[in-house]
């Protein structure tokens, strides 16, 4: 709890209108996008510049107060509860694009920006940014920024660190400081832009962006493939890789999502076939048509069942649309919904799918499995009840194994989404127990205090018992 003489200095700083701790606002800050996982914060402060974030930050320092950065709460690791209480800082007052720099291919904008919203601003001059997270449409570039956001055309373009070039953060002492800019080449010192980038909030605030930009593709083809086994989708995958061409995007749906997204858009999917691959190519068009000619030559030679071209650029337009609705779809069928993800080599995609559903027949759970097939990356999410707690107990014992059975076969526990609360006991299976010591030698010597984001990333807890601190 905060005293009131806190209280009002806190206030004296942002403003009543800023400051919130009603129980209504206290609750709406208490949960992200992560199912089974809940606590109050002491408080909320909506900073509108960065020295309004360098006081903040002082303050909770002397005070040991935690702090917990956020945007839109899209967080699907827990990263963005405040498990210790504090102060949840709202940073989505930052929501400015400062400047489109044409001349340098840049973007400087403040991290409460909604994705979306830079991809239409720099579309608007024919520029591209790449990352597109699920959450595109709702979550911010800080967030993004924050948990090392990825999405589906992560495997031709990258993921978010691969276009961050600058930033400005405030460390737990109120400093300001800068990493990075708009120089392609940088060397330097330590690249603390990498550093925060993915660091999950634990190390420092973020307060400004400069992101890469890329010239807009002048035109985007989309093919679907039809398997009846999953091991032909997997090996399609392998081959088009093989042959040297980088698609824009290829994602992987199995037979029990195709279903839920069709009867949620309305595609008109063949529900017979095990699993299908959604494949975009864009670039010059010349190129799109031969590489889409061949990838469609390589599906059919290596297994397919049926290979569809979209009609129109628009057609292939729905057809992603309605991947990126899997998670809605998905939500519709039980009152719990948990998304997991999880990363392998894409020779053992075939491998980690047919785990996923030996696991999800061994304890007797409905899991659907979808995901950027291109680089590896799927998300087994499993529909369940979090008021049915036997049940529960059965959905993290079979993710548990999910996520040994990625380590085993040369992958990693997280692709995009983080660590968070939600998995850092399995951590340690990925990077090892040196690792982490060094990792938290790294977090001591930016937030010696531990007020940035505490109970993340280190803390070893899972989701067996729903997390509530009351006020």
């Amino acid at each position: 709890m905060l005293t009131e003489d806190l209280r009002q200095q806190f206030i004296s700083v942002v403003g009543q209108k800023w400051f919130l701790d009603s129980p209504n606002e206290l609750h709406a800050y208490s949960y992200d996008a992560t199912p089974l996982l809940q606590s109050i914060p002491d408080a909320v402060i909506v900073p509108g510049s960065v020295q309004e974030v360098a006081a903040v930050l002082r303050m909770a320092n002397e005070h040991r107060i935690p702090v917990i950065a956020r945007g839109s709460g899209t967080n699907l690791a827990g990263g963005a509860i405040p498990v210790q209480g504090g102060i949840v800082l709202n940073m989505n007052r930052f929501n400015q694009i400062y400047e489109i720099d044409e001349k340098n291919l840049t973007a400087t904008l403040g991290p409460g920006v909604i994705t979306a919203d830079l991809h239409t601003a720099v579309e608007a001059v024919g520029l591209f940014y790449p990352p597109d997270p699920g959450s595109m449409r709702i979550s911010t570039v800080g967030g993004n920024v924050a948990q090392g956001a990825g999405g589906m055309r992560g495997l031709k373009y990258g993921v978010t660190k691969d276009y961050v070039m600058g930033l400005e953060y405030v460390l737990p002492t109120g400093e300001v400081l800068r990493s990075g800019g708009k120089n392609v080449k940088d060397v330097a010192g330590y690249d603390l832009t990498r550093l925060l980038v993915g660091s999950e909030g634990t190390l420092g605030v973020i307060t400004e962006i400069t992101v890469k930009l890329l010239p807009f593709p002048a035109t985007k083809r989309t093919l679907v493939v039809y398997c009846r086994n999953l091991v032909d989708a997997a090996r399609i995958v392998e081959r088009i890789i093989a042959a040297r061409i980088i698609p824009a995007t290829i994602e992987f749906l199995d037979q029990a999502t195709m279903k839920v997204v069709d009867d949620f858009a309305k595609l008109g999917l063949p529900l017979d076939m095990a699993s299908m691959l959604l494949i975009e190519q864009d670039g010059v068009e010349a190129q799109v048509v031969q590489d889409i000619e061949k990838i469609a030559d390589i599906a059919r030679q290596t297994g397919a069942a049926e290979v569809r071209m979209a009609a129109t650029m628009e057609e292939g337009a729905k057809l992603l649309a309605a991947r990126r609705s899997a998670l809605s779809a998905l939500s519709r069928l039980r009152p719990t919904t948990i998304l997991e993800d999880a990363t392998v080599p894409r020779a053992r995609l075939a491998e980690m799918v047919e785990e996923i559903e030996r696991v999800a027949r061994k304890y007797n759970l409905q899991i659907c499995t979808f995901g950027h097939a291109g680089d590896g990356n799927l998300h087994p999410t499993c529909m369940t009840d979090e008021r049915d707690h036997e049940e529960i107990e059965r959905v993290e014992r079979a993710f548990e194994e999910i996520f040994h059975a990625a380590i085993r076969f040369g992958g990693t526990i997280t692709g995009e989404h983080g660590v968070g609360m939600a998995k850092s006991r399995y951590l340690h299976l990925k990077v090892g127990e040196g690792a982490i010591e060094l990792m938290e030698r790294l977090k001591a010597a930016f937030d010696p205090n531990n007020i940035l984001n505490p109970g993340k990333v280190f803390a070893k807890r899972d989701r067996r018992r729903i997390v509530v601190r009351q006020s």
